[in-house]
């Protein structure tokens, strides 16, 4: 099968022509799938795409007159894509619904913790030779109230650090979790009262029409003053403005966020040398009891290797029966 695969980067190039072990033509773009891309998919089979990548009723509607039947997302989301649109198409879209779920759990633990023990000014303050401890004092962690959105594999492993922190957790899902439940003592609750009761809030959630901007002025102004909020999901479930001002009001005492609602334009690329305009952004950033990583909640070996291969793994299923098991669509 020939591929072209969109938005490649340094760090997952390398995993992907590993797990294809030569079985299919891969093309390698580092430029995102958008209408002004869209015409380099003449000629293949299929295309690959990640976050970055734009695939609307527009562009599908090209792919399909260029004769693309298949795309491999590199991602668990899919929100970047229309689906039904795909479906009408005849146009076959699979995610990967599972890599290392611990990868993106643990970026999420780091953030709490870097929020919590002022490791970033901390190393400011070291390096500029001030070693005054006045403005670094944290909290422990074992006893506190930990509230979890979304309790599939991500958020689960999450829960199971925190519980080995001491920490007390409630959670907040469409299902529950009973694998999880079985494992440690977790609480069900409503969106209301786990904000009402948490000390550290952290988000595990998928962005769909329902969870879009599920945390908004209302959600924030349920929330215990002085909680910490971590968001590793997807930007969209948070509405930012809303995010900045619980934060200048300071019902949010410290953010920790992997995802922002409009990064496309901003994470990904170098902009070492071409400022960013986005201005709610450039606030965010500027706080100093925020820190915002850039989507590299799954950067870490293993998970770039689970990535890779469920991408290849679906390729190869479409090229031998024509349907894959991670389709959703």
């Amino acid at each position: 099968m020939k591929v072209l695969v969109y938005s490649i980067f340094g760090f997952d190039r390398p995993f992907l022509e590993k797990a294809a072990h030569g079985n299919h033509e891969l093309v390698f773009t580092e430029q995102p799938l958008n209408e002004s891309t869209v015409n380099l998919a003449k000629g293949f089979d299929a295309v690959s795409l990640f976050t970055s990548d734009e695939a609307s009723e527009v562009i599908l509607k090209k792919l399909y007159t260029f004769g693309v039947k298949y795309i491999a997302l590199r991602s668990v989301g899919y929100d970047h894509v229309d689906l039904a649109r795909a479906k009408s198409l005849a146009i076959k879209v699979a995610n990967v619904p599972k890599y290392s779920p611990y990868a993106i759990a643990e970026l999420a633990v780091a953030l709490l913790l870097a929020l919590n023990r002022k490791l970033v000014l901390g190393q400011t303050l070291m390096q500029n030779g001030d070693y005054r401890l006045d403005h670094l004092v944290g909290f422990d962690l074992h006893g506190k109230t930990i509230g979890i959105v979304g309790t599939g594999k991500i958020g689960a492993a999450f829960a199971r650090v925190m519980h080995g922190f001491g920490c007390k957790i409630l959670a907040f899902d469409i299902q529950e979790n009973k694998e999880l439940m079985k494992e440690i003592p977790i609480s069900y609750v409503s969106i209301e009262d786990l904000c009402a009761n948490s000390d550290v809030i952290s988000v595990h959630y998928l962005l769909n029409e329902t969870t879009y901007h599920l945390f908004n002025k209302t959600t924030f102004s349920q929330m215990k003053k002085g909680v910490v909020f971590i968001n590793t999901a997807r930007g969209g479930i948070v509405n930012s403005e809303d995010l900045l001002e619980a934060i200048e009001n300071k019902t949010i005492a410290a953010a920790g966020l992997d995802v922002y609602e409009k990064e496309k334009p901003i994470f990904f690329q170098d902009h070492t040398n071409a400022s960013v305009s986005d201005a709610l952004f450039l606030k965010l950033r500027s706080y100093p009891n925020v820190i915002i990583t850039g989507h590299q909640g799954f950067l870490t070996n293993e998970a770039l290797e689970g990535i890779a291969h469920t991408t290849i793994a679906n390729l190869n299923a479409w090229a031998y029966n024509g349907i894959s098991e991670n389709e959703v669509n």
